[in-house]
């Protein structure tokens, strides 16, 4: 049977002419122009030194088109790529429109790259200039510096002139690169995705499309989001969701469990965006009267826990939407679970026919042929047989091997395992690649094993998920030591300090086990498969240490 459908309705953004967010941001200024875009808690406020806590869509666009004016002057414009490390704060937003409207694309940077992961962004986006924050100056400039490549403090001084004049890209507007977002793979160092700018208006055509307990209210909405602006979901999902129906972001630093009732009801917050781990933190806090002073009106997301999710709504009064997407899926190929039946508890991600982009689906078993009904196997997606990549990503920058593998017979391939019962709903069921979600983060399995070989103790390493109450999966090091080490805790702390030298400390392993042997295949290939008793309860294990108070502290000490 097969399992191939595609969306119904096809709401647009107010205004058919946006080919761009900067033009976006435009049209919406003249019906917005005193509405909140952009909004800070005032504990965020303070923790950043800001004299303000709100931008208007006014004051948006006229502090992006005078930065713009900087860029150009400096001869940055078309063709260009530009790395920006600002964290959360909003003048990442305003240094990406400004520079859209230029037709540059921007590189987000992850603040918890060590040395080592940002000189290969640097290096393979073939970024032209660094933008960071002047607390980030020392983090990134021996990588800049090795590539020749300036560094400018955001707002500090003159921008450094451009060593290359644009070029501009021939094309429509829409099809131009407007972000080079990395994300981690199954080979190893993580992979440019090329997102244009029809990727990123198809995340607000997606969102105001929606209906049931999502359904924006033009000019109303206010999303709080802790979620990280390197991620597409805070610049795709959330902003743009919010841009093309006149609302606000609020933007947290990172999430704050302890305050994050206090900043809802403080910042009129109306629906938010989390990631499992939210939930599982917040539900773990001893109830109080915040617990429904909020106006959250619902809270879109994915990875909640089954046993979390009826208990977190009943106590909070906020429907958690569980979704899906992926970076390279983008807007165009979004599933939530915004209409009833929601299956609470049950890992449901809604209906494959839904309001938005047009999307088409398959689910498919390792031969390609399609499944019957109940029967889990790979997800599929598209845009539409005449155009398949409508509104999702443009392929993987100096890779069209992995652009080619991804995009099999026409249909992009999730890696996804998920069932879709009689009425159409498609339920998560578990992960084809090689890949450890943690806290929302994507951990390449191979990329930690190899920081991990260059231990001299480690003869053998194997990187496996193990299930976390907390973070949805913790990142697990199976290790055959080399003949004179003692499988002591000992070991176990130095292979762990050893791999935050080279990776973001959420990558490292938060359990370590030491095994006399791996199981292997008959051409000698680790067996990860047969290690998942291991994997049940790594703590318990002979020689099993538990590291995740560790790992923690790697983070606070970051």
């Amino acid at each position: 049977m097969t399992l191939q459908t595609e969306t119904v309705g096809t709401t647009v953004l107010q205004d058919a002419a946006a080919q761009s967010p900067y033009e976006l941001l435009k049209m919406q200024s003249l019906r917005f122009a005193e509405h909140d875009l952009l909004v800070l808690p005032d504990d965020v406020r303070h923790m950043w030194g800001l004299n303000r806590s709100s931008w208007t869509y006014r004051d948006v666009l006229e502090e992006a088109d005078a930065l713009a004016d900087r860029y150009r002057g400096a001869g940055y414009g078309a063709g260009h790529r530009v790395a920006v490390l600002l964290e959360n704060r909003p003048t990442h937003f305003i240094h990406w429109l400004a520079l859209n409207s230029l037709g540059i694309s921007l590189v987000p940077v992850n603040p918890d790259y060590t040395a080592d992961e940002l000189s290969y962004l640097l290096d393979h986006s073939e970024s032209l200039l660094v933008v960071t924050l002047a607390s980030r100056v020392a983090q990134v400039a021996a990588s800049a510096e090795a590539l020749q490549i300036p560094v400018w403090v955001a707002g500090e001084g003159d921008i450094p002139a451009a060593k290359q004049p644009p070029q501009p890209v021939a094309g429509a507007v829409g099809e131009c690169e407007c972000a080079l977002i990395y994300t981690s793979g199954t080979t190893g160092r993580p992979k440019g995705c090329l997102l244009s700018n029809d990727y990123f208006l198809a995340w607000g055509h997606w969102y105001v499309a929606q209906g049931g307990q999502v359904c924006l209210r033009e000019g109303q909405e206010r999303l709080i989001t802790p979620l990280p602006t390197f991620h597409v979901n805070a610049m795709g999902n959330s902003f743009m969701g919010m841009l093309a129906s006149g609302g606000a972001q609020i933007i947290v630093d990172r999430f704050h469990p302890r305050s994050w009732w206090d900043m809802a009801e403080e910042t009129k917050a109306t629906c938010f965006h989390y990631l499992g781990v939210m939930p599982a933190i917040l539900l773990a806090i001893p109830p109080s009267d915040k617990d429904r002073r909020h106006q959250l009106r619902f809270g879109v997301g994915g990875g909640v826990h089954p046993d979390h999710h009826a208990a977190f709504e009943q106590r909070f009064g906020a429907p958690l939407l569980e979704g899906w997407a992926m970076t390279e899926s983008g807007g165009a190929c979004i599933l939530c679970a915004s209409d009833a039946p929601r299956h609470v508890g049950e890992r449901c991600l809604g209906r494959a026919t839904r309001p938005g982009p047009r999307m088409e689906v398959r689910i498919v078993d390792d031969e390609g042929r399609d499944v019957p009904t109940g029967t889990p196997g790979e997800l599929l997606v598209r845009a539409g047989a005449g155009t398949p990549a409508k509104g999702l990503f443009s392929g993987y920058l100096k890779n069209p091997q992995a652009t080619a593998e991804i995009w099999q017979g026409g249909w992009l391939h999730t890696g996804d395992i998920m069932r879709m019962d009689e009425q159409g709903s498609l339920y998560f069921v578990d992960r084809k690649k090689n890949i450890i979600r943690r806290s929302g983060e994507n951990i390449a399995a191979i990329e930690v094993e190899g920081a991990i070989a260059t231990h001299p103790a480690v003869a053998q390493i194997a990187i496996v998920a193990v299930l976390d109450p907390l973070r949805g999966e913790e990142v697990l090091a199976v290790v055959v030591a080399r003949e004179g080490f003692e499988r002591d805790e000992a070991l176990a702390l130095d292979i762990l300090r050893h791999s935050a030298g080279q990776l973001a400390y959420y990558k490292v392993p938060g359990y370590v086990v030491f095994v006399d042997s791996m199981p292997t295949t008959s051409t000698q290939k680790i067996r990860k498969a047969d290690l998942g008793a291991v994997a049940e309860d790594p703590g318990s294990a002979e020689h099993g240490f538990d590291l995740r108070e560790r790992k923690q502290a790697l983070r606070v000490k970051h």
